[in-house]
């Protein structure tokens, strides 16, 4: 008499946090125009955004007036979650650099949630985990590569580098905001990308499309 065959357990599906966050009771969801202000500096902090279209432009301004871009998001990026360990205040504004939607979650719920739904708490652990590593390494690459290094790895990064295809397309994002996010002139920005465009690293077509060969002027010694 012969054994059947077991069937292989079927594997858990993956967690969707836009799923999941749809889901929940307590949240609401926006709708952005361009340029509309999420957050400004110095007002109260106490919700958690989720973003699921569009891209904002998070921006630290100091005391003299100086504005410094510290972080662009896009789709499934998290926005304000210091309120979840005490920050009473926003210390950046977040401005939207394109029309999109993002979860609007209170302070109080987002706690509940991380609390009670454990694979929800692990993805966004690990979510929160990697953006400390990006910082680490956007500071390491601020300190110690050239400008036009910098530069490259930051249109990979707002491209979201590592898909599947070979032409990313990037959020538009102004030359000057560019500047700011890798710490020089809009000149030297605009002489980099013109630079990128004739060696066929970036094109420009109406949007800004970004060559995965772009990585070799990041790993270039």
């Amino acid at each position: 008499m012969t054994t059947a065959a077991r069937k292989p357990k079927s594997e858990k599906a993956a967690f969707d946090v836009s799923i999941f966050l749809n889901s929940v009771v307590s949240k609401k969801r926006i709708e952005f125009r361009k340029r509309q202000t999420l957050f400004t500096q110095g007002q109260p902090a106490r919700q958690v955004f989720y973003l699921q279209e569009g891209s904002v432009k998070v921006a630290v301004t100091s005391a003299a007036g100086k504005e410094a871009v510290v972080a662009i998001l896009g789709p499934g990026d998290f926005l304000g979650e210091a309120c979840l360990v005490g920050q009473p205040l926003w210390i950046a504004t977040a401005t939207t650099m394109t029309p999109g939607s993002a979860l609007v979650i209170e302070k109080a719920e987002m706690l509940r949630l991380l609390h009670a739904e454990q694979d929800f708490s692990d993805r966004f652990i690990s979510y929160m985990v990697t953006r400390s590593v990006r910082t680490e390494e956007d500071l390491i690459d601020q300190l110690f590569n050239s400008s036009e290094k910098r530069l490259a790895r930051t249109l990979l990064l707002l491209a979201r580098y590592g898909k599947s295809n070979q032409v990313l397309t990037l959020p538009k994002v102004s030359q000057s905001v560019l500047a700011e996010m890798i710490g020089t002139t809009r000149t030297r920005v605009n002489y980099f990308m013109n630079k990128f465009r004739k060696l066929g690293f970036i094109e420009y077509n109406g949007a800004l499309k970004i060559n995965n060969s772009l990585l070799s002027v990041v790993l270039r010694e």
